[in-house]
Formats: structure tokens, sequence, C-alpha cells
């Protein structure tokens, strides 16, 4: 039979107990700033850009109406909605993050690209500028 002294040690340390507790309060934190089901995310510039660019691109005739015909172009009202986010995009500049920044630039360009080949008559729905969800 084995001796006292020879049964492990546990050696519960401060600097663990420490830990334990940042890790433990990390989790809390993260748990009360996701969204729970029903709530929104909190709010972000790249919402903005998005809503604009769904307006953009329904504009540009990119989505069906509920009895599943292709909305026709309204090409001005396309026109107004990309230069309300190059208006956006040059106003918030100074404050946005590299990604925001790049991400703007690369949507303004998709949607001037599919507003020109409307123009020019070559008429395609806008399947990359109007994102996810698009019919």
């Amino acid at each position: 039979m084995a001796e006292p002294s020879d049964k492990p040690k546990i050696i519960v340390d401060s600097d663990w107990k420490a830990e334990a507790q940042r890790e433990k309060e990390e989790l809390d934190r993260k748990a009360r700033e996701a969204p729970g089901p029903g709530e929104l995310p909190p709010p972000s510039l790249l919402e903005i850009v998005q809503m604009i660019v769904m307006q953009a691109s329904v504009s540009l005739g990119g989505y069906q109406d509920p009895s599943g015909h292709n909305m026709p172009p309204n090409l001005p009202m396309a026109k107004h909605f990309i230069d309300l986010l190059d208006l956006f995009h040059q106003k918030s500049a100074a404050g946005l993050d590299p990604q925001e920044k790049q991400i703007i630039e690369a949507t303004l360009h998709e949607l001037r690209m599919a507003f020109v080949e409307h123009v020019t008559g070559g008429g395609e729905p806008p399947a990359a500028a109007g994102g996810p969800g698009q019919a």
C-alpha cells in the first residue's frame, strides 16, 4: 500500500485562481454582449451601407416582386442611391477603418459597373452588388 506522501498533490495558487476568474468574467461579458433570439446586433456603418446597397440593387432591377416577376429598373433612382453611398463614403472617410473603407469602395465600384451595364444596354440584374438574399 502506498504511503500518504506518495499521493499526488494538487497545488492551487493565486495565479491559477485569478486566471480562472478572468476567463469566467470574459465569458460572462461575451454572453451579455451577444444578441439573443429576437434581439438586434449593435448598429454599424456597414449596416447603413447594406441598406443603401439594397435600395440601389432594387432600383437596378435586381429583385422580384411578390408575384415572382422581375422588377423593372429605375435608373434615376439607382443613380440617386449610388450617389448617396458615394456621399456617405466621402463624409465618413476620416472615421473608417481600412476594412470598412475597402468594402465601401468595392461596393461602389460594383454598383457603378452594374449601372453602366444597364445604361449601355447590357442590363443584367446586379448579382454581386446586391449581396446576400437576392432573387
